[in-house]
């Protein structure tokens, strides 16, 4: 036997803000050495090894042993190595050396006696080469309970089914509309007002009303914080001329984009009266997506936005999309997909479009069904309403989530839940074996590593 205690420490690495200079030295020469580690294990098998958590070279090492050996090995580790690119880099030479994975529990979340305690969710990987016809997959059910199965193959998600990895799609399935990252602003601070800056901007030109609007991105979503933009069309460009309190910050965002070392902001300094990337029109109703959610949440706090809401780079948005699609995200199936699918960033689970919302299987929706999620989205809308001012980050903590909201949304998942199998899941991993079979047709077997 040969055990270890392998550090858990993610591929990027930030010290602390309070951090000593001596700390930051010692962590930097740190990070230096396990990605020279890393960049000795995996040369010549991967030009990607930057992006795999440390963790991943005991795993390497493990197999390799076991290319010579007729050992097994199964270590602890954080989920991130089953979930998001790391799965596409680090599996596959996994899986090509030989290995199988024999054994496997699914997230839980892992606490020690540390005075810094490692609160982390970790998974249980066992691998082998025996080549048996059963596995057993350990998992936990939504009402805590432990569960196990015998299953013919589990796959580097931690799912029974085949070895497959799911690729990006640039469009949605036919018959559902897309969803899109908003529009990069790159202007200085010169479009983007604070409540302030609105009101004072209003008193010298009370007919720039109609271009301003609410701006959202991370932060406003999130905490509710209040800002809105300058959202001009080509039409406005008599006004912007004829005021000099706008035209002096169409002329900042000029310069600033003309002074940027990139080529794509100093050739958008032609249209400095516009976001150096547009991805709507501005009238929009906006089923606004946060890039980023924290990992101790249990949904996607998807919301719906007024029409004229404008949004950022750091947030995702459907245009006038249906209520249906928004209960559909705020779901917690389309919650397990997006963590196990697209990773994170830091310990935050990261939103995609394209390899989130574009590969997400979803039955055929009857009429009955869409006006069933309508109703619910509607809900869970009103729900929140019921708590304002309230911020998302308040109502969406799992420890002080408002009951009928969390309400709300369980009703939301049975309905969802139903239309996928006709009951309710038993837990996470259900669900997402459950979508994996979906997307294997889906794809027709395309996917298969």
């Amino acid at each position: 036997y040969i055990c270890g205690n392998p550090p858990y420490v993610g591929a990027t690495v930030k010290p602390p803000k309070d951090a000593d200079e001596a700390s930051k030295s010692r962590m930097k020469e740190e990070a230096e050495a396990r990605k020279a580690d890393l960049e000795r294990l995996f040369a010549g098998l991967t030009t990607k090894w930057k992006s795999l958590d440390y963790v991943s070279g005991w795993f390497l090492k493990a197999v390799q042993y076991g290319q010579h050996t007729a050992s097994t090995a199964a270590l602890v580790t954080t989920n991130s190595i089953c979930q998001g690119q790391q799965v596409a880099i680090l599996w596959p030479i996994i899986f090509r050396l030989g290995a199988e994975i024999e054994f496997a529990h699914t997230n839980f979340k892992w606490t020690n006696l540390a005075k810094n305690k490692a609160g982390v969710t970790c998974v249980i990987v066992g691998l082998g080469r025996s080549g048996r016809p059963n596995r057993t997959l350990y998992s936990v059910s939504d009402s805590g309970e432990p569960m196990s199965q015998e299953v013919e193959n589990i796959n580097a998600y931690l799912i029974a089914g085949a070895n497959i990895e799911v690729q990006s799609r640039r469009t949605p399935p036919t018959g559902r509309m897309s969803i899109e990252a908003g529009g990069k602003p790159v202007e200085g601070g010169y479009l983007l007002l604070s409540m302030q800056e609105k009101n004072q901007l209003l008193l010298e030109v009370p007919e720039a009303s109609h271009v301003i609007k609410r701006v959202f991105g991370a932060n406003e979503h999130a905490k509710g914080l209040v800002r809105f933009a300058l959202w001009f069309h080509d039409d406005d460009l008599d006004l912007i001329a004829k005021h000099s309190a706008l035209a002096s910050r169409v002329e900042g965002v000029r310069k600033m984009r003309l002074d940027s070392p990139k080529d794509a902001t100093i050739a958008s300094a032609n249209m400095p009266h516009k976001f150096q990337e547009v991805k709507q029109s501005g009238d929009e109703i906006v089923t606004l997506i946060p890039t980023l959610t924290a990992e101790k949440r249990e949904y996607i706090p998807a919301s719906l936005e007024p029409a004229g809401t404008i949004i950022t780079n750091l947030a995702f948005g459907q245009f006038d999309g249906p209520l249906s699609d928004l209960a559909i995200i705020a779901s917690r199936i389309h919650f397990v997909w997006i963590a196990a699918i697209c990773g994170k960033f830091k310990t935050d689970y990261r939103y995609s479009n394209t390899l989130g919302w574009n590969t997400f299987p979803v039955p055929k929706l009857t009429e009955q069904n869409k006006a069933d999620l309508t109703r619910c989205a509607e809900d869970i809308l009103l729900a929140r309403e019921a708590h304002f001012p309230a911020t998302i980050a308040d109502l969406y903590d799992p420890e002080t989530m408002p009951e009928n909201l969390r309400h709300a949304h369980d009703r939301n998942d049975e309905v969802l839940e139903r239309i996928y199998i006709g009951r309710r899941f038993k837990n996470d991993t259900e669900r997402l074996e459950k979508l994996f079979d979906l997307y294997t047709k889906m794809t027709g077997g395309k996917a298969a590593a």
